[in-house]
Formats: structure tokens, C-alpha cells, sequence
């Protein structure tokens, strides 16, 4: 349905609009608002901002058609103008084409011709309105895609290419902010999620500061794979970043209970499936890395204490020359048969 707003002093307009229309007004194929002039036809303006076409006189009291025109831009720019007027010379026209109207239609009206003019008006803005939704859905992807994604997608081979699967070496991370179950039970939903985002800003920036991918959310942790040259040292940098920045927050205060917020960090290094993981029947895929690999990190982390950065012996071979580490012992991890030695990444 087309909303449309008619500007006019003369009252006769308004019922020869409602009977000539009444066909299309019944089947919601236009909807009418009526102003008698251009400061009404302003608040007007406000009041409806899903408002599609106005069709304006020139010559009305307080405020005219032409003023009307140049301030329509200010008003609702997407808003597009027809001139219903006996003031038909060229002047007029051009006056009123600078000031922004799309049309011009003469009076005595022929309501024929104002129909199409419309029907041609409102093709116009719909497709104004869908250029800007598709502008503000592509901004949005691109907050949660990745540039080179984007890219990809443009290309053909992107559908095929859904399904396709890889190994690939790297290193992936989990970060888990700590004590967050008891944050909740004692703070404000909004208080909870606004601390939660910008937690997760902190470390999406140190993440990306060191080429690594945030592979996904999950509840108050964060998943994060790093591929290509030093990988593992990138995600242990990023780690030890992450872990200073959240420490020097400031204490979060909910009610009389005060928290200190720390994370608590497993790396793990190897070789990874990296592919499209979910339900095609839901379309729901992730693309994700899945394995022992994967698998390890995670309850690494889960072994990890406040402050602390997992590792296992053999990541600790790997990195003892660049960080210093110190070792904890033996932990028995979820499905594993035999214990492993973990180490915590000092500095």
C-alpha cells in the first residue's frame, strides 16, 4: 500500500481525491492524508514517516507549496513531490523542479493522468526504499562477515563451494570470561549484556590485531582460529593481550558484590576439519574448524583458573623459546585415555 499525503487549501480537492480514488482507497491500494498547507502538511510529515508521495498545491496561506518543497529534503529525504496547480507557466515548473518536485501535474486535474503520475512516483521512491534496505542489510553484513568472505561471495564458484571441506593447519583459542554465571544472578539483564559486548569487543580487537578469525560466541566465551605463518605464537601474543587488557577493567559492581574480571585461556595446535558444519534442512551452516585439535582446546580452558593460559607439553616445546611458561602437572581431560601435562603461559 502507497501513502499518500495531499497538500491543498482548497477542501473540494480532498472529496473529489476520495471519490475518484475510492476504488483503490477500499482495495488498500492508496491510503490519503490531508493537509490544507505546507506547515500542516510538515507536521504531517512527522507524524507519519512511513509517508511514500506528497501532492502539493503552490498557492496555499501560512506556508506555500514552493517553501514546502525546499524544506521536504530536511522533513523525510526519501519523500518525492507532485505539484497539483493552475499555476502551470514555466516558471512555475522550474522553480518547482529546482526546489525537488518529481512531477507536475495541471489544474483542472485530470485524475487519469494523476493516477499514472502517481503509479510512476511511487515505482520510483518503493525502489529508492529498496535500495536503501539492501545498503543497510549489506552494512550490516559486513559488521559480522569478513571482507574476504564478501569478496568471495561475489564469485560463482561461492554456492558450490558451501560444501566444500579441508584440513588446514593452525592454532585455535578459547577465551572464557570468568565468574560471568554469578555477574548474572546478581545484575540487571541490560547491565549483563552491556558488560558481556564490551568484554567481547576487547578481545575481538586483540584477536584481529593479530590476524586471527573469531570463529564464534558462545554464551560468555569466545572461539578463535588463527592460520598462516607463527601461528601459534600469534595466538599466544593475543592471549597474553587479552588477559592484561581484561585484568586493568575496572571491578564490576552489582549490588554489594564486586568482581574482579579475568579470563581463562587453552590453546591448542594441529591439524584441523575446517568446513560448513549444521543442518541444510534449517539452512543453518556454520563455518567452523572441528577435531581433537578443537576439541582439546576447549577443555583446556575449561581446566584453566582465572588468569591462567593452558597449554599442553607439547604446545610447550613449541613455544618455550618465545614465552616463558610454568608447569602445572597432570590433568585428565573428557575422553581422552591418557593424562596430559599442562602448562600456564606466564609471559
Amino acid at each position: 500500500m502507497a501513502k499518500i499525503l495531499v497538500v491543498d487549501d482548497e477542501t473540494d480537492l480532498e472529496l473529489l481525491v476520495k471519490q475518484k480514488f475510492r476504488r483503490k482507497i477500499r482495495e488498500n491500494i492508496y491510503e490519503f492524508i490531508f493537509a490544507h498547507n505546507g506547515e500542516e502538511a510538515l507536521e504531517k510529515v512527522k507524524e507519519h514517516p512511513d509517508l511514500d508521495i506528497i501532492l502539493s498545491d503552490i498557492n496555499m496561506p501560512v506556508m506555500d507549496g514552493l517553501t514546502l518543497l525546499s524544506r521536504l529534503p530536511e522533513a523525510n529525504p526519501m519523500l518525492k513531490a507532485v505539484v497539483v496547480s493552475a499555476y502551470g507557466d514555466m516558471q512555475n515548473i522550474r522553480i518547482a523542479m529546482n526546489r525537488g518536485a518529481f512531477d507536475f501535474v495541471c489544474k483542472p486535474v485530470d485524475f487519469d493522468d494523476l493516477d499514472v503520475t502517481m503509479e510512476k512516483t511511487i515505482t520510483h521512491v518503493k525502489q529508492m526504499q529498496q535500495t536503501i534496505k539492501a545498503i543497510k542489510e549489506n552494512n550490516i553484513l559486513k559488521m559480522y562477515v569478513d571482507e574476504n568472505v564478501l569478496n568471495f561471495m561475489t564469485h560463482k564458484e561461492f554456492e558450490s563451494s558451501l560444501l566444500k571441506n579441508e584440513m588446514l593447519e593452525g592454532t585455535v583459542m578459547f577465551v572464557d570470561v570468568c565468574s560471568f554465571t554469578a555477574i548474572t544472578e546478581h545484575a540487571s539483564a541490560n547491565a549483563v549484556v552491556k558488560l558481556l559486548n564490551s568484554l567481547f569487543d576487547t578481545i575481538v580487537k586483540a584477536i584481529i590485531a593479530q590476524g586471527g578469525r573469531v570463529d564464534k560466541f558462545m554464551g560468555d566465551a569466545v572461539m578463535a582460529v588463527f592460520k598462516g605463518e607463527f601461528h601459534l605464537d600469534r595466538a599466544i601474543d593475543t592471549a597474553l593481550a587479552v588477559r592484561e587488557q581484561i585484568t586493568k577493567l575496572e571491578p564490576f559492581i552489582a549490588g554489594d558484590k564486586t568482581y574482579q574480571l579475568q579470563v581463562s585461556v587453552g590453546i591448542n595446535s594441529g591439524e584441523m576439519i575446517s568446513g560448513n558444519i549444521g543442518s541444510a534442512s534449517l539452512k543453518r551452516l556454520d563455518y567452523t574448524v572441528i577435531g581433537d585439535v578443537v576439541n582439546v582446546a576447549q577443555r583446556l580452558q575449561s581446566t584453566a583458573k582465572a588468569g591462567q593460559i593452558i597449554i599442553t607439553e607439547e604446545i610447550f616445546n613449541q613455544a618455550q623459546i618465545s614465552f616463558k611458561c610454568e608447569r602445572i602437572g597432570e590433568v585428565n581431560l573428557k575422553n581422552k585415555a591418557k593424562s596430559l601435562t599442562i602448562y600456564n603461559v606466564v609471559e
